[in-house]
């Protein structure tokens, strides 16, 4: 579906002209993103940890150790958070009250499932390196079936989910227009330096194209 349908707790109240449902919107931002946060509850004790994450469709997949304290607790089927934040702009107003940020966030609830096939599990895999760079995942060893064993993959269905979206200039109250004080956007990018070899690469490696003209958002 083009839209994901809007529940009781992924409905915004505050600024809900901010807020969309749409199923494309959401997944741009997440595509974007290179860090996720999940949030989860231990023992009455809440965690919010970062993490790298990937889509596949409507599915969101993170990993790590299966020694991982957050994902030994969130393949139980406990009830977790994610979000991502994209930030784009600082926006400053002409009172400091109304100071604010463009970004684009997103924000999706529900439970997660550890995956268990090896066929998802490598597909995940992919996913999560090629997130990063685009096409990596061809350009490296695959994993092996120990350190496949070592790692633990969750999934987490892209159903219960919201997307929150500021742009623009400041807005400021009509009486404040008139102060001469500056105000404006100073717009913020996520900018790649070139890249450094490993000193122990061998001589005549070439730099693929896609680590030499990287860039964000991956093409």
């Amino acid at each position: 579906m083009s839209t994901i349908a809007p529940t009781s707790r992924t409905t915004l109240v505050r600024r809900s002209d901010r807020g969309t449902y749409d199923r494309a919107v959401v997944n741009a931002i997440l595509d974007e993103a290179l860090i996720c946060h999940v949030g989860f509850v231990l023992d009455g004790q809440p965690f919010v940890l970062p993490t790298t994450h990937a889509r596949i469709d409507e599915r969101l997949y993170v990993h790590g150790s299966v020694g991982s304290r957050m994902l030994r607790t969130l393949r139980q089927g406990i009830p977790v958070c994610v979000t991502v934040t994209l930030l784009d702009g600082l926006v400053l107003a002409r009172s400091a009250f109304h100071h604010s940020m463009n970004y684009r966030s997103v924000l999706i609830l529900g439970t997660a499932r550890e995956v268990q096939e090896e066929a998802e599990k490598r597909r995940a895999f992919c996913a999560l390196v090629d997130h990063v760079v685009a096409g990596r995942s061809t350009q490296t060893r695959s994993a092996s079936p120990m350190e496949l064993k070592a790692t633990s993959v969750l999934c987490l269905p892209i159903e219960e989910a919201s997307a929150k979206i500021r742009t623009g200039p400041p807005i400021d109250d009509e009486e404040d227009y008139a102060l001469a004080h500056w105000a404006g956007v100073i717009p913020l990018a996520l900018q790649a330096e070139p890249p450094l070899r490993d000193p122990r690469l061998p001589a005549g490696i070439e730099t693929p194209a896609s680590v030499a003209r990287y860039r964000r958002p991956v093409p």
